[in-house]
């Protein structure tokens, strides 16, 4: 219980336990009576908890529940939104539900690293994480029998601070189970852990935390237990700790370990769909079993093949895990005795054929034991298949069986209330039920101009006044000096055209490119009569020095005064300024080097809001841009440097905003409208809620991976085994 009143009355009773139910769910976060409920309790305590309602029942105060108690109207709203709840349980009224009610019964398991659900599980580090996390949002919408396997990062990534000098300082975010709607699973006789792994000849005790995104159960594994060797307890203590041993133990953890809680918990799965190569260990795993039932290991690999989808989310060489092959062996122990191989065989399922000099790679191995196999952008699977096609060394690329589902983000969570109910007026209140009919959403093309722009105004003053509370915190907290004041945007003018750019500080994303040419930007963003502001957001990965120096640099134009306030960095970025932030610019801009960016979901989550982005052509951007809704800089030619085509894409982002998108912005009519901008916002909007939404993509691995496994018609062209 999170709300610990002793209740005195029925309807007290009836209140304080309705609203435990509702926040011990997490599908309150995309409801938006939901919210407004929470909300509505005190606003005040609600901003501050940022959204969480667990913290905020547990802070409030007896006699502000003892008047909602008292109050008829918000009995009522309870009871509706419960009853909505109560309907979240069950997939029979859903589009899988109806599509396919013989396999209702036929669980796909999702396993991934990591889960962006709420800011307040703070168990993810970025797009990836957020992307799992939209996805089981969009298969609980749909219906799809989903359960999600991770790990529970008691330390969660990590707290980001920004020194004086720019150079950012990586704290502990201790994750409070208390605060968030977990529950532990018991295991035989009481005992807190559920299942037991050998990790370097020694038993690791595994912990399980349930908890629930509407209809869909995540089951996270933590090893903070007595039972353990003391240095075993903070294996998942961090996500993405630092050292290949730990990223080794925790993989191994999450594979197999993952298997072996799914048997525990009585879930017998039909599909399993590993998000990315950290969870490859799970296939080995299965096909461990499968040997252990008297299987053939070939037949084993076939079995697991037919029934598994892997979906590969980058082609930056840093994001495919390997690990050294002794460090491999030393790990598992001799788990090719139990497959009934040679070592050098097992090992050889995880080697490239071309390079990594006998490295254990996590993708080859997720490649081998999947029947599917996919990219996250139309463009990101042309590039997996040209990057994998060693692992069929007589097919040509186009010839790669590695197809491609581009991502999808979650409508619900990501659109903000003002927007959703512009919507509601313009295209009746179930528009989010049907979002995969085109000819419904093109309406959108109708939306009326000076409406737009006024919903668009109140979430921009709504991002100011967050940006103004947030410094007036850290001046209070932790800063010293009136420098990192300005640097936080409180000099930003709402009138002012905003520019936003929020992404993980990887060198490949190049945060720094628009300070290519310092007079040049000056000249935009002091501009009397069309100003410009830059607001900028995100964190460096702990160990990447380069992505950190990048960083450095950005936050010292924050507090140049040649810029004149009109640069900021916001700190400490997460899923709950993230709202803010795409919400409130006016534009969003995005600088992947191409090819890098595999799909990138930040500018998706902008159009969601009518805000047009400007982006190099990469990623999801290649296929989503159609010449209304944003700016496109074209691909530098093919035999230009690192250095030219930075020179070259530098350019091309001056002159487009130079040319037309500041003037377009600050071109209005007598009513202060910018009708052409507008236009602009119009069709980003209708893009994305027409093709880039996780029920879309969600829709996608179903009909073409999820129910074809379920049917038992998987594929198996899969590349041979070494």
């Amino acid at each position: 219980m999170y709300a610990t009143l002793r209740p005195k009355t029925p309807a007290l009773r009836a209140v304080v336990n309705g609203l435990n139910t509702l926040a011990s769910n997490l599908s309150w976060s995309w409801h938006r009576q939901a919210r407004a409920l929470f909300k509505s309790l005190d606003e005040i305590a609600w901003r501050r908890c940022r959204h969480n309602p667990v913290e905020l029942l547990r802070q409030l105060e007896p006699a502000r529940l003892e008047r909602a108690a008292e109050d008829p109207a918000f009995r009522a709203e309870l009871e509706r939104v419960l009853e909505w709840m109560k309907g979240e349980r069950t997939n029979e009224l859903t589009w899988f539900g109806y599509a396919w009610p013989a396999l209702r019964e036929r669980p796909v398991a999702y396993f991934c690293a990591e889960f962006g659900l709420h800011n307040s599980v703070p168990i993810y580090s970025g797009g990836l994480g957020i992307l799992a996390g939209d996805h089981c949002k969009a298969a609980s919408d749909l219906g799809v029998p989903l359960v999600a396997l991770g790990l529970f990062y008691q330390r969660g990534y990590f707290d980001q601070s920004i020194r004086l000098d720019g150079w950012q300082e990586d704290g502990d975010q201790v994750v409070d189970p208390a605060s968030i709607p977990v529950t532990p699973l018991k295991g035989m006789r009481g005992a807190p852990y559920l299942v037991v792994i050998d990790t370097f000849g020694r038993p690791v005790h595994v912990r399980v935390w349930a908890i629930r995104a509407g209809r869909v159960p995540i089951y996270l594994m933590d090893t903070t237990l007595e039972e353990n060797h003391p240095d075993d307890r903070g294996l998942l203590g961090r996500l993405y700790g630092e050292g290949e041993d730990l990223r080794l133990r925790q993989e191994w953890i999450l594979g197999a370990g993952g298997v072996r809680v799914l048997r525990a918990v009585g879930v017998e799965p039909a599909v399993w769909h590993a998000n990315e190569g950290h969870a490859a260990f799970m296939l080995l795993e299965r096909v461990r079993e499968l040997v252990a039932l008297g299987h053939d290991f070939d037949d084993a690999v076939a079995m697991v093949r037919a029934t598994s989808v892997f979906t590969t989310h980058t082609p930056v060489a840093a994001g495919h895990d390997t690990f050294d092959a002794g460090q491999v062996a030393a790990c598992l122990g001799p788990v090719w005795e139990e497959l009934g191989i040679t070592k050098e065989r097992l090992l050889g399922l995880a080697a490239h054929p071309t390079h990594d000099g006998g490295r254990f790679d996590m993708t080859a191995l997720a490649i081998r034991l999947s029947g599917h196999v996919n990219g996250v952008s139309q463009q990101h699977g042309a590039v997996s298949r040209s990057m994998w096609r060693p692992l069929w060394p007589e097919r040509s690329d186009d010839q790669v069986p590695i197809g491609a589902i581009t991502n999808g983000v979650h409508t619900a969570t990501w659109m903000a209330n003002q927007m959703m109910e512009l919507l509601d007026r313009h295209l009746g209140r179930d528009w989010w039920t049907r979002l995969h009919d085109s000819v419904q959403l093109e309406r959108i093309s109708t939306l009326d101009d000076a409406e737009l722009w006024r919903v668009h105004l109140a979430l921009k003053e709504k991002l100011f006044a967050f940006m103004r509370e947030d410094a007036r915190r850290r001046f209070a907290d932790d800063w010293k000096e009136a420098t990192q004041v300005v640097g936080a945007g409180v000099l930003f003018d709402p009138g002012s055209f905003t520019v936003g750019f929020a992404r993980r500080f990887a060198t490949y994303k190049r945060a720094n490119l628009i300070f290519r040419e310092p007079e040049r930007l000056h000249r935009l963003l002091v501009d009397a009569r069309r100003p410009v502001q830059l607001v900028v957001a995100g964190k460096a990965h702990p160990a990447d020095t380069p992505g950190k120096k990048v960083l450095q640099s950005v936050y010292g134009f924050t507090h140049d005064p040649f810029y004149e306030g009109r640069v900021a960095f916001l700190e400490d970025y997460g899923m709950y300024p993230a709202h803010l932030l795409v919400q409130g610019v006016d534009l969003w801009l995005n600088l992947p080097r191409v090819p890098l960016e595999a799909s990138g979901t930040s500018g998706m989550k902008a159009a969601l809001n009518a805000v047009p982005q400007l982006s190099t052509r990469d990623g999801w951007w290649t296929e989503g841009w159609d010449g209304t809704n944003g700016w496109a800089i074209e691909r530098a030619a093919e035999r230009c440097t690192a250095e030219e085509v930075d020179a070259h894409d530098a350019e091309a982002l001056y002159r487009l905003l130079e040319d037309e998108v500041v003037p377009l912005y600050y071109d209005r009519d007598g009513r202060g409208v910018p009708i052409g901008w507008v236009e602009r916002m119009r069709n980003a909007l209708r893009v994305a809620v027409t093709h880039f939404t996780a029920h879309r993509m969600v829709r996608d691995y179903t009909e073409r991976y999820y129910v074809p496994a379920m049917r038992g018609d998987g594929s198996a062209d899969a590349p041979p085994t070494v």
